[in-house]
This record gives C-alpha cells, structure tokens and sequence, in this order.
C-alpha cells in the first residue's frame, strides 16, 4: 500500500490543553481543536504569558466555576495563523502572530481577527507574549512621562521593570521601589536612577522627599495592587503631580486618603483598559518597539514550563521565587 502524501494526511481533530480545573490545581487534558467563526482565526500556539490577573481564579475565589475551559485562563498567547474565518482579509494562513485571546493554554486557540497582530521577520525567534508587553505600552502612555520628569515605580515586577525602562528611555529620573533585592537589581540595569527597599513606610517617604528636594514625584505608578503600596503612592506624588494605578487590585475594595489626594490636587489615573482594541493598540507599539530595537522584554522573561507543567508556572506567579519576573508557558 502506498503511504498518503503528507499535505493529504487528515489533521487529527484534537489537541492538548491545560485547564485549571479546581482551586490550585491544574492538569493536562485532551480537547476537540475549535474552528474559527467567519470573522476569526485559529492560532497554532508556540506559547503564553502567564498573568498575574490569572492569580484569583488560580487560588479559588467565590465566584469562579470548575473545571475552567481547556485552554483558560492564558490571555498572553502568540504564534502562527493555521485557519481564517470566511470574512477575514487583513491576515492570512502562515502569519506569526501575537494574539489577544482567553484559552491560550493549548496548542490552538480562536482569536478575532481584529485581536491579532502580525510579527515581523525580525522577533521570529523571539517570544511575544502581546498582551503584558501591550499593557505595559498603554499604561506607559497613559502617564504621560516627560523628559524631565521625577517618576516613583512602586513594585518591581515584568510591569514595573518594563515601566522603568520605558520611562527612563522616556529621560526621566526613574526611583523604583521593591520588597526584593533582585527586582531592584533589575531596576538598575532597565534604568533607575535610585532604587529603595519596600520595607518601612516612612522611611520610602523620607528617602523620595530627600531624592526631589522635599517636593515629590511628578509622576508615580503603583504596580503592585495591594493598599499599602496604593498608600504609598498617594505620599509619593508631588502637588499637581498624576497618580497611576497600574496594580491589579483583585482581593477586594481599598480606601484611599481623599484628604491627601484633594489637598494635593492629585490626578488619578485607573490605567486598567477593557476595550479590547486599545490593547492591540498597545500590542503593535510594542511590536513596533522591538522590532526598531528600542525594546527587549526578554530577558524579563524569567521562568519557562511546559504545558503540562501549568501548575508550577502559576505557583510561581503567586510565590515569586528570588530570580522571579515573568513566566512563560511553551509548546
């Protein structure tokens, strides 16, 4: 018997994926493989980010169900375009691309059309996780950094390293602060000018204001998503000065110094998007930016796991060993 020609071989119809299936616990499973809508495309995944926002439904709260979707929840994912809907003309077959979808934990996912942006020839041996390095781009924008400018990153992590490189390329002094003696070790080298340790309140607010001759910062973006560090921050800015919350407040409502912030005429900034377009937005500049050579995320890129290895990637997203920034699940 002749053996079937390669290109004619019938593509099986599932494929592997990950799913967080109960509270802590994740596994590795068989899916049928999706087929993409008119208006669609299907991604033959070579990885995803894994995102801090994916902490919650990692750890259980109330009102997530299990098991999660096969694939769910990786949002960061990127590769290579194996299908398009009947509509889709602005991309084809065989793009490398970032994509901005929610079941990327698996060897393909669905992503609109409009959700994906091409990579050029240049990052083809790099990793794009679009959706972090896109959201580091629009929080970036929305601070509007000056040359010039004073600006307090408070926390350290991929965010707060991307933010103190992109400000300090920007040309202002950048002080960042962090719990972790490596994170502020990666500060230095991303660009900060001074670096102080997350440790005593008041201490952080003597060193800044000694820093900015008693003023305070032009700009400061929280990066953590916790109170103390949103308290901080609001010390940190000057008068007229913009506040940016860029954490991911996820564990319940905050209170805020409205005193502080009224008397200081504060600008806050909430520089969380949810029209899915900005965050492509975001995604092309960043493609744009490393393409041009004026950004490297990579070495932020800490820890890589196989698929099958989910459960490590996300208890080291919540345990952040020393040496921790980002992890990245590969196929």
């Amino acid at each position: 018997m002749t053996a079937m020609p390669l290109q004619m071989q019938t593509r099986t119809s599932t494929m592997r994926a990950a799913s967080v299936g109960a509270p802590r616990t994740a596994c590795t499973l068989t899916a049928e493989i999706p087929e993409p809508g008119p208006d669609e495309v299907r991604i033959r995944l070579q990885g995803s980010g894994v995102c801090a926002s994916s902490v919650p439904v990692w750890e259980g709260r109330d009102w997530f169900t299990y098991p999660q979707p096969a694939g769910a929840p990786g949002h960061e994912g990127w590769g290579v375009i194996d299908a398009v809907g009947d509509s889709v003309a602005e991309v084809r077959a065989g793009q490398r691309v970032a994509a901005l979808s929610y079941r990327a934990f698996a060897e393909y996912d669905i992503a609109r059309a409009d959700a994906v942006v091409p990579l050029p020839a240049e990052l083809d041996r790099l990793d794009v996780p679009g959706e972090p390095l896109g959201c580091a781009m629009n929080i970036f924008r929305r601070s509007e950094i000056e040359p010039g400018h004073t600006v307090a990153i408070v926390g350290i992590g991929f965010l707060g390293a991307m933010l103190t490189r992109l400000a300090s390329d920007a040309g202002a002094r950048v002080i960042a602060i962090s719990r972790r003696p490596f994170a502020l070790d990666v500060a230095r080298q991303c660009g900060a000018a001074e670096t102080i340790a997350m440790d005593d309140h008041q201490r952080i607010i003597d060193r800044v204001m000694a820093w900015t001759s008693k003023v305070g910062c032009d700009r400061v973006v929280e990066a953590v998503g916790l109170q103390w560090p949103l308290d901080l921050a609001g010390e940190l800015t000057r008068e007229r000065g913009r506040l940016v919350v860029a954490g991911f407040h996820q564990d319940g409502p905050r209170s805020v110094n409205m005193f502080l912030w009224n008397w200081r005429g504060l600008d806050v900034v909430n520089a969380h998007e949810r029209d899915p377009q900005m965050y492509v937005r975001g995604i092309r500049e960043a493609v744009d930016a490393m393409q041009r050579g004026a950004l490297d995320p990579t070495p932020l890129f800490t820890h890589k796991y196989p698929l099958d290895e989910l459960s490590a990637a996300m208890t080291a997203t919540v345990e952040r060993p020393d040496g921790f920034l980002k992890a990245l699940v590969t196929l």
